[in-house]
């Protein structure tokens, strides 16, 4: 399959800074041997997680978005490979895949779209082969009952998480339907119209197709709702939501109780964990903001939910460390380390 660039040792190594008297985490991450096929490499290994990093901004850009999530990617790599093996965390339950470069993509739109609406709906077909490449790893990885963590890019790749978990786990005889429940801390519905895929309709792409049972949104932003997707989540008995101004403004709930809400609204099925970093303030994002929840507020989120539902994934997107319009940050590759690392100890708590 295309796209997919595996990652070999020294590649993981290059990467490390070695310390003498010190073990990072990239010196017992495990890595797919040369040669070995994908599916092969993840039936062999026992390790719990999958980590595949998808540095692209397409979908962003199909939703009429600024680029820039194709960044955090690299930066969380140097991040995260150089954190402590230790007592907390050792790293050889985590089996760090590679990443899919669909740059070549983006080559073709920009050399032959004429106009603005035609470069959109270029993009927009473009998500399309991301949605299947993305799919069939996904699917390939908790077929073997491993948890994907996917790093990076737009929050398109929603719907590909959700599929490919969907049939994987069906397929390994977890669940009994193709079906998994979603929670979603994001300051944004991303429930918008069919009308194209981009980084604003995963979750109504996956609904429609039958993959997405229960969808339950954190921290929706009241100024960032349209009218009509609303009335859409009110309606829906299977879509459920906690606005951020309930929380922190209006204070109907505690940011505590909105997450034991949501774990219980989703139980009874393996559930999706989503987080947009836009949600998170003062964050370079796609859409960044400067009110939303704290980056502990977002580690508490990983945590409980890695105690509190049976995750069928973990994606983190929509962060960049440098945007097209200029903007840029030198912590976002730190933050994503922490919450990965958070989510991975609450599961090995488990174990």
């Amino acid at each position: 399959m295309p796209y997919l660039h595996l990652f070999k040792k020294e590649d993981i190594l290059s990467l490390v800074r070695i310390r003498r008297y010190e073990t990072k985490l990239g010196e017992r991450l495990q890595t797919v041997l040369t040669g070995v096929q994908f599916r092969d490499a993840i039936a062999d290994s026992d390790a719990d997680f999958v980590v595949l990093g998808i540095p692209e901004d397409i979908g962003v850009k199909a939703n009429e978005g600024v680029g820039g999530t194709n960044t955090a990617w690299n930066a969380f790599l140097q991040s995260f490979l150089n954190i402590q093996s230790n007592d907390f965390l050792d790293g050889r339950e985590i089996l760090m895949a590679g990443y899919f470069d669909f740059s070549s993509l983006v080559d073709v739109i920009e050399i032959n779209a004429f106009n603005y609406e035609e470069k959109i709906d270029a993009y927009r077909h473009a998500v399309n082969t991301i949605d299947d490449t993305v799919e069939q790893y996904i699917h390939e990885i908790t077929q073997q009952k491993k948890i994907p963590i996917i790093i990076g890019g737009g929050h398109n790749n929603a719907y590909p998480c959700i599929k490919g978990a969907a049939k994987g786990w069906y397929k390994a005889g977890i669940i009994d339907l193709p079906q998994i429940n979603v929670v979603n801390l994001d300051a944004h519905a991303d429930y918008r119209a069919m009308e194209g895929r981009h980084s604003g309709n995963a979750f109504r792409y996956a609904e429609e197709d039958g993959y997405l049972e229960k969808y339950c949104i954190l921290g929706l932003h009241e100024n960032y709702i349209s009218q009509n997707i609303w009335m859409d989540i009110v309606n829906n008995p299977f879509i459920d939501c906690i606005t951020y101004e309930d929380i922190f403004l209006h204070e109907k709930r505690s940011f505590q109780q909105s997450l034991a809400h949501a774990a219980a609204f989703t139980e009874g099925g393996l559930c999706g964990i989503e987080l947009d970093v836009d949600a998170i303030e003062n964050t370079l994002s796609s859409a960044g903001s400067p009110t939303g929840i704290s980056p502990i507020n977002a580690r508490q989120y990983l945590n409980f939910m890695a105690w509190n539902t049976r995750p069928a994934y973990l994606h983190i997107c929509e962060a960049a460390t440098r945007m097209e319009d200029g903007r840029q940050s030198n912590t976002t590759g730190k933050l994503l380390s922490y919450l990965v690392s958070d989510f991975v100890k609450a599961m090995v708590a488990q174990f």
